[in-house]
């Protein structure tokens, strides 16, 4: 997912009645989960994506 950062993937997964998405991103070492959500909509909320850059900035400032 570009509006994420690099390496960054969305994953969908449906279930029985709904969509998840899984937003991650593949570094060197780690599989990097930032965030799980319901998705009820086409796009991605605003919300969610600022949410995934704070927790991936850091996790980035932590692991170094």
């Amino acid at each position: 997912m570009p509006s994420i950062g690099g390496s960054c993937h969305e994953l969908r997964i449906q279930d029985k009645d709904k969509i998840w998405r899984v937003i991650y991103r593949v570094d060197e070492t780690a599989v990097v989960i930032a965030e799980i959500f319901q998705k009820k909509t086409q796009q991605t909320p605003n919300a969610v994506i600022q949410l995934c850059k704070k927790r991936l900035r850091d996790y980035d400032s932590k692991s170094k």
